[in-house]
């Protein structure tokens, strides 16, 4: 652990389901409400780092979150991405992806197609039922996640 990583420390997370390798969290993006986050619970700053049965055990976790959310929230695509160019201690990004998001097809991180001021219809009620989903989504992810 480092006092300067912000994934060490660990405050004001939306906590879903973590053990003594990874905690997974709701990653609190209004425009995405099932966009979770899986860190490693020590600062390790790239895959090649752990030994390979820890690679394996981190992809594991992954595989599990995008399986929920595919089984769960039909999205159109599933966006894997673990940076690290920012905060160097492995995470991983799984964000479900529906032609209606403020991306789509694009980047999460990119410009949005329209601004909140401008969105249609679709896309508040797509909002909507991801936010009514979330719950639902969580409790099926953390049961699923224990069975690893």
């Amino acid at each position: 652990m480092t006092d300067s990583c912000v994934l060490c420390r660990a405050s004001n997370e939306s906590l879903i389901w973590q053990n003594e390798q990874v905690r997974v969290i709701n990653a609190n993006e209004p425009d995405y409400p099932c966009y979770t986050r899986i860190i490693w619970q020590q600062h390790v700053k790239e895959m090649t780092d752990l030994p390979a049965a820890d690679q394996i055990a981190f992809m594991r976790y992954v595989f599990c979150v995008e399986s929920i959310q595919r089984h769960l929230l039909s999205p159109d695509k599933i966006n894997l991405a673990q940076f690290g160019n920012m905060v160097p201690h492995l995470h991983w990004h799984i964000i479900p992806r529906f032609r209606q998001d403020r991306h789509f097809p694009g980047s999460t991180w990119g410009n949005p197609r329209f601004t909140d001021n401008e969105a249609p219809g679709e896309w508040h009620k797509h909002l909507a039922e991801m936010n009514r989903l979330k719950p639902a989504y969580h409790q099926a992810l953390a049961l699923a996640l224990t069975k690893i």
